[in-house]
């Protein structure tokens, strides 16, 4: 008898014909220098301590020492073992550590301790856990605007990078009701390759967390990645799709290949692209767009915040003016 699961030689199987293409060679315009500057050495120093998590570091963010020096930082809450596989994530799949309960309030801490203008908080999908992990993401919110209410300048924005939840009301109501400033569901990919690059999730599924997100109240957030098979024409029109469903921010990005073992590159896209489609995106509706080779979710993301609370404050400004306005007349 085999002692690998059928979803295990499912995935086996995968990880061998990615592994048929060789990691591609990176393009001229894809180029990071580490700036490790007293901030970003002082955060990575805090995060080894606390024995934390950080998306900054699992996914190897190119971003992280920009990021960090600006005060704003992404935990990964939940351990770092995935109960879904994404063909694209670093993150590995496995059979997740027991719950940590005591793991908000040391992330609180830590989010003090680095004086954050904005932390990020996403995790690894929890499916062997009851609510999904629901409790943990929003106590995890709970306790940055808790623990940073005194702080000078108003407590620590938080944006919450969640999983979908399978969609299920009770658990959304939990993470909803934490108030996070922004909360941010990625759909990743385009529906036609959806289920190949994310086979654990579902397009439409995703779409429906994020309005229920917006109507709840929340500022909301998605990512797309390019370069894993989509076309341009599929790209605009999730952008609709993403727009239509309540989406606010987007950020658009390009896939760069973690291993041998996950999908290969389908391509290389110029920046010209992204600037191109960072204007079909605002032109979409998005109250704010970051679109580049480097870009990730969680990049400027306190930038993109108050972008969307300026649009929502102009639209009430508005109302408010109309009906003086028909008086008037």
């Amino acid at each position: 008898m085999s002692a690998v699961a059928p979803d295990g030689r499912k995935m086996l199987r995968l990880e061998v014909r990615n592994s048929q293409t060789p990691i591609e060679r990176k393009p001229e315009w894809i180029k990071t220098r580490a700036k490790m500057g007293p901030e970003y050495t002082k955060m990575q120093n805090l995060v080894k301590s606390e024995g934390l998590h950080t998306v900054c570091q699992e996914a190897g963010c190119p971003n992280i020492y920009e990021c960090w020096e600006d005060r704003e930082a992404t935990f990964l809450i939940g351990g770092d073992q995935c109960t879904r596989r994404c063909d694209f994530c670093q993150i590995d799949t496995g059979k997740p550590e027991a719950l940590d309960r005591d793991e908000p309030r040391r992330v609180g801490e830590s989010v003090v301790t680095m004086d954050l203008n904005y932390a990020t908080i996403t995790g690894v999908a929890r499916d062997d856990l009851e609510d999904g992990g629901a409790w943990l993401y929003a106590e995890t919110v709970r306790q940055i605007h808790r623990q940073t209410a005194g702080r000078e300048g108003g407590h620590t924005k938080v944006e919450l990078l969640a999983p979908d939840f399978n969609a299920i009301p009770e658990q959304l109501e939990e993470v909803f009701s934490a108030r996070p400033e922004v909360f941010a569901h990625n759909v990743e990919t385009v529906p036609r390759i959806f289920k190949r690059i994310r086979p654990g999730f579902r397009y439409e599924r995703s779409l429906k967390v994020i309005t229920a997100a917006r109507d709840y109240g929340l500022v909301t957030k998605s990512n797309l990645i390019l370069g894993m098979g989509e076309t341009r024409e599929e790209v605009v029109e999730a952008l609709r799709q993403l727009h239509d469903a309540g989406c606010e921010l987007v950020t658009i990005t390009q896939y760069l290949r973690p291993s041998v073992r996950h999908h290969p590159v389908e391509r290389w896209v110029k920046p010209q692209e992204f600037v191109e489609l960072k204007e079909e995106a605002e032109q979409i509706g998005f109250s704010g767009v970051m679109s580049g080779p480097l870009v990730r979710s969680s990049y400027r993301a306190g930038r993109l915040y108050r972008m969307a609370m300026d649009q929502r404050h102009a639209g009430a400004a508005q109302q408010e003016a109309a009906p003086i306005a028909s008086q008037a007349v």
